[in-house]
């Protein structure tokens, strides 16, 4: 129960910040319909996953219940591209440059193919 709250109460802060960042960002760039804001805070969300796990890395600055607000709560609150672009460096790293290929492969192919057939089941509701 406690790492359900830890990851809930990060997943809160993560998520409004967020908010903030992406209104924000797009605000900078009022007349444009780039989507500015989402592309910030992925960005963002990226640098702040890599500097972090760093820091873990070679400090062991966090325990696991500070892995779970910080690392799945609040950036997986701000944004999931973030993990994505950690593991994927992992896979790269640890495992071959192959199968970080295939993550972002797939991760665009069927993320953008299951955008795209949720409008087409959104058009039979």
């Amino acid at each position: 129960m406690l790492n359900l709250l830890l990851v809930g109460s990060g997943g809160f802060i993560g998520s409004a910040l967020r908010y903030l960042v992406g209104l924000g960002a797009q605000h900078l760039a009022r007349h444009s319909a780039f989507p500015y804001g989402t592309l910030a805070v992925n960005v963002l969300g990226c640098l702040l996953i890599g500097f972090l796990a760093g820091l873990a890395q070679q400090r062991d600055l966090f325990n696991a219940s500070a892995r779970l607000f910080v690392f799945t709560g609040m950036l997986g609150g701000f944004t999931t591209f973030s993990t994505f672009g950690y593991d994927t460096l992992m896979l790269g790293r640890d495992i071959g440059l192959t199968l970080a290929a295939l993550n972002i492969f797939a991760h665009i192919a069927l993320g953008l193919g299951a955008a795209l057939l949720g409008l087409f089941l959104a058009r039979w509701f």
